[in-house]
């Protein structure tokens, strides 16, 4: 019996070990897509085969745009507008622009969130410019459309019932530490 224990005790190890390694290469994709049901960390959600809400609920809530540029690109990036008021179910479009201020060619990559992060999973985007490489030449100017709506549903969940304000920030990073 003891012979048995000796030769199954490694073999144990080492699938433990393949298990582990292989949990770690899944560990992003999975927190990615756990982040995408969820709205954790307030990430937004993509409306599914470009469909809008029926509905427009008589609520009124207070969007903020918050826009930031990594410190490897010397980029401009404002919204049209700092605030948005909105109602669930509302199709909204909003203007973003960006100008490459350097002396030479560079892309970046918008990443968003939204806070409170509750509001993640309500907030749906038809048509968004991030998780795209966007390539500038030098001086060039770019406007970005941002499609999006509140999900009616907000105002059915008591984690967002007693909130008004909500800020959706975009940050535009190098391509090239996105990559990374």
């Amino acid at each position: 019996m003891t012979l048995n224990k000796k030769r199954l005790t490694p073999i144990v190890l080492i699938s433990i070990f393949f298990l582990m390694l292989g949990l770690s290469f899944a560990a992003v994709p999975l927190y990615e897509l756990f982040c995408r049901v969820t709205g954790f960390a307030g990430t937004t959600q993509v409306a599914k085969n470009k469909e809008v809400p029926k509905i427009v609920v008589d609520q009124v809530y207070k969007l903020r745009f918050d826009t930031n540029v990594g410190n490897q690109l010397e980029w401009d990036f404002f919204p049209e507008k700092n605030t948005l008021e909105l109602k669930p179910g509302e199709v909204h479009n909003v203007k973003f622009y960006v100008q490459n201020l350097s002396q030479s060619e560079s892309s970046g990559v918008a990443s968003y969130n939204a806070s409170p992060s509750s509001f993640g999973i309500y907030l749906s985007k038809i048509g968004c410019f991030c998780f795209e490489k966007q390539p500038l030449k030098s001086g060039e100017k770019k406007e970005f459309i941002l499609s999006f709506f509140l999900d009616p549903k907000v105002v059915d969940d008591n984690k967002t019932k007693d909130i008004s304000d909500v800020t959706l920030s975009y940050t535009f990073f190098s391509a090239e530490y996105y990559k990374k």
